[in-house]
């Protein structure tokens, strides 16, 4: 719990010092437009096209960001052919050490930057991981704060493909 208060203040230390939005289930997912690593830009909602929407904020010094992407790599896999998908957006960080971060995992779902932490402000992470499920119509139907594993996600991701 420490680490996620220490991580919270550095976040909170990235976006300007300024309190992040409350952002809870049942509210509309904040739109944002975003660059992918691949250098294309993502605009969400539309980039979703109607589907759900699994979106993760992430930093690489998270000592859970690393086990966790890979766990939802591997549900993201399993329902992807129903429609899910997954932004992993990485909060405060550069190119090159997102690059080598997601180059080291090999996950199969597209990786966004903040680095300034604008796109984790508007959703209110205050610490990392944070993970939002949007559904099909942009909103909120769950969110992880902190440490969760394979099974957690694959329960939040079956509730958004009903």
């Amino acid at each position: 719990m420490r680490f996620l208060l220490l991580a919270g203040l550095a976040l909170l230390a990235a976006c300007g010092g300024e309190p992040p939005a409350k952002l809870n289930i049942g509210d509309a997912a904040p739109a944002f437009r975003a660059e992918r690593l691949d250098g294309a830009a993502v605009d969400f909602p539309p980039a979703a096209g109607g589907k759900p929407m699994v979106i993760r904020f992430w930093a690489d010094w998270c000592r859970y960001c690393e086990p966790e992407m890979k766990a939802i790599d591997a549900v993201y896999r399993r329902h992807r052919d129903r429609g899910l998908e997954v932004l992993a957006v990485n909060a405060g960080q550069d190119r090159k050490t997102v690059d080598a971060f997601i180059r080291k995992l090999g996950v199969g779902y597209p990786t966004l930057l903040d680095e300034q932490s604008a796109i984790a402000k508007r959703y209110g992470v205050v610490g990392l991981p944070t993970t939002y499920f949007v559904d099909g119509k942009g909103v909120v139907r769950g969110k992880v704060i902190g440490e969760a594993d394979e099974a957690v996600f694959e329960r939040h991701a079956l509730e958004l493909l009903k």
